[in-house]
């Protein structure tokens, strides 16, 4: 590929509402196309190829011949199988998160794509931002001391859909809003996680099929502790944006705090059911974006690695482990 030639991408599903937020950031650069929206629900793929200013192309075989990458959103359970399709086809990869719902078909994507040559990168935003680089040179420095607890949130609005059928979601809210702390806790941090005890019910919203809050204490390598809200607890019909990502980081010299989603402005109407929060700061998904299209361009592993998605969705798996026998579970490696 030449310096200049642009990298061509598709959007596989759109059944991920931030498939919205990566094809205006694909639309909006310069050195990519959004060359077409692949989508097994017609409607819902001619609505949003129209919307992203794109084809909709209904062949899976053709959209991967008409790109160099792609960038998956369809439904959790169907992660695998889209991973596998393109890497046959020789095409990268860069997954919307949890990257599967097992940590077996994590660890096949992984495989798929490494054996085929192709580049596998998970949706994780957060890690891009220039907080959480500042966060890991503190630790890294020694600036907060021995490390001793941390405690994370990413507490959000229930979304509905697919998201509460297990059969297609893999879980709720563990499963949903697990994964970005544990991948920028391991970012920041270094460390592996070992074990986890968790707790999930349903008790915001009757029958959901599927758990809404939780809480989860996990143990980093070292001992340093590790607790996480990953609820859906944030009211649908008020709260003004999907939810949080928080980190506190206690060390013996210092305390660190972590806001995702703090850089924005607020806005309160009359005319308004919910007030509204418009963000200033960086954008998470652009840079994702822009790591990912490097990443093709340099030959090298996204910030977010497929090894990277993989690790979080086996801390995933022992939380649930662990609300099945009511006790600690290790953290084991596939």
């Amino acid at each position: 590929m030449s310096a200049n030639a642009k990298i061509r991408v598709a959007i596989l599903s759109a059944a991920h509402l931030h498939a919205d937020s990566y094809a205006r950031v694909l639309g909006g650069r310069e050195d990519a196309e959004l060359v077409c929206l692949w989508d097994d629900d017609p409607a819902r793929g001619q609505a949003k190829a129209e919307e992203y200013h794109t084809r909709y192309e209904p062949d899976l075989e053709r959209a991967l011949g008409a790109c160099d990458g792609v960038v998956i959103c369809a439904e959790n359970s169907r992660h695998r199988e889209l991973a596998l399709a393109a890497a046959s086809a020789g095409v990268h990869v860069l997954c919307e998160k949890p990257l599967a719902t097992s940590p077996g078909d994590a660890r096949e994507m992984v495989d798929s794509c490494r054996r085929a040559g192709v580049l596998l990168g998970t949706a994780f935003p957060v890690r891009h931002a220039t907080a959480s680089f500042e966060l890991r040179a503190a630790l890294e420095g020694g600036k907060l001391g021995e490390l001793v607890s941390i405690r994370g949130t990413n507490r959000g609005t229930m979304p509905g859909g697919w998201f509460v059928q297990p059969e297609l979601s893999g879980g709720g809210a563990v499963t949903d809003h697990t994964v970005h702390v544990v991948d920028l806790v391991r970012f920041v941090t270094g460390r592996e996680f070992e074990s986890v005890y968790a707790e999930a019910d349903t008790r915001f919203y009757e029958d959901l099929g599927v758990e809404d809050c939780g809480l989860l204490v996990m143990r980093l390598e070292g001992g340093v502790v590790v607790t996480l809200d990953p609820s859906w607890s944030r009211p649908n019909k008020a709260f003004p944006t999907w939810g949080d990502v928080t980190l506190q980081v206690v060390g013996t010299e210092g305390i660190a705090d972590f806001n995702y989603t703090a850089q924005h402005s607020k806005f309160y109407s009359n005319s308004r059911v919910r007030a509204a929060e418009l963000p200033w700061g960086e954008d998470g998904d652009a840079l994702m974006i822009e790591d990912f299209l490097a990443a093709i361009r340099e030959g090298r592993t996204p910030l977010a690695s497929g090894e990277d998605g993989l690790r979080a969705v086996e801390v995933v798996h022992a939380a649930y482990e662990s609300v099945r026998s009511a006790q600690v579970s290790r953290v084991q490696h596939v």
